[in-house]
């Protein structure tokens, strides 16, 4: 077709398209105030019961900080442990356990130094507690496929309570041909005052924002592999392609 059609054949189009039944347009045309289907639940039952280790290859552990009131600073931990042990059937009795750790922590574009800095002293203080676990004390069932895990979380030497709203992702009991083993995927989210565990340096005094905030959020994604098939079990059937 010569670009000296172009023109023409787009009127057309914008006339049909005004031409067409009003009937027609409100079909074809989305309502905004129309409740949109929710996803599905991941079903826990997909997974197999019993002890789950951390696959660290699809494992991230973050915080966030609020830095001046400017921005939600974040950070990671590259060193990270969990072990869980599963039961679908009533996940009232699962358990999970994590250890971070403290020296593997990183962060954005680290001024020379700073890294040493927040792992010494004045901070998370790793060379005397080379260690941050959490113990799980308390699993409940909230939803088809969420929890609120409470916790014995312990940090620079201080043990408290922390509560984590845990969500299942999904999961299956090994897949044929390429995964032997069950696996579950969990996004967990909680926070937590870090003056209650004695790293109060830098805390803003009360009504102000200068400094490094209290509250500290943190946000877990992972992917634990559990046990494998049954002998005779079929599992999922290997993706085509």
């Amino acid at each position: 077709m010569k670009p000296l059609y172009l023109p023409a054949f787009a009127a057309l189009a914008v006339l049909a398209a005004c031409s067409q039944p009003a009937a027609d347009k409100a079909a074809e045309t989305p309502d905004a105030n129309a409740a949109t289907p929710a996803a599905p639940a991941a079903d826990p039952s997909s997974v197999a019961a019993g002890a789950y280790k951390v696959d660290a290859a699809h494992t991230s552990v973050t915080f966030q900080v609020s830095h001046l009131g400017f921005s939600n600073y974040t950070g990671r931990f590259e060193k990270a442990e969990i072990n869980a042990n599963l039961d679908p059937a009533n996940p009232a009795n699962s358990t999970v356990e994590a250890s971070i750790d403290p020296r593997s922590l990183s962060i954005p574009s680290p001024p020379a130094g700073f890294v040493a800095e927040l792992v010494g002293p004045q901070w998370l203080d790793a060379a005397k507690f080379p260690a941050i676990t959490f113990k799980s004390t308390k699993v409940e069932p909230t939803g088809a496929n969420t929890a609120r895990v409470t916790g014995d979380f312990t940090l620079h030497g201080v043990t408290k309570p922390v509560v984590l709203d845990v969500v299942f992702n999904g999961g299956y009991k090994g897949m044929a041909g390429m995964d032997p083993n069950s696996r579950a995927g969990f996004s967990a989210t909680g926070s937590f005052k870090r003056s209650d565990f004695g790293i109060a340096y830098g805390v803003p005094a009360p009504g102000t924002t200068m400094g490094v905030s209290d509250e500290v959020k943190v946000a877990i994604e992972t992917e634990l592999t559990g046990p494998p098939l049954v002998s005779g079990e079929a599992g999922e059937p290997a993706p085509k392609g």
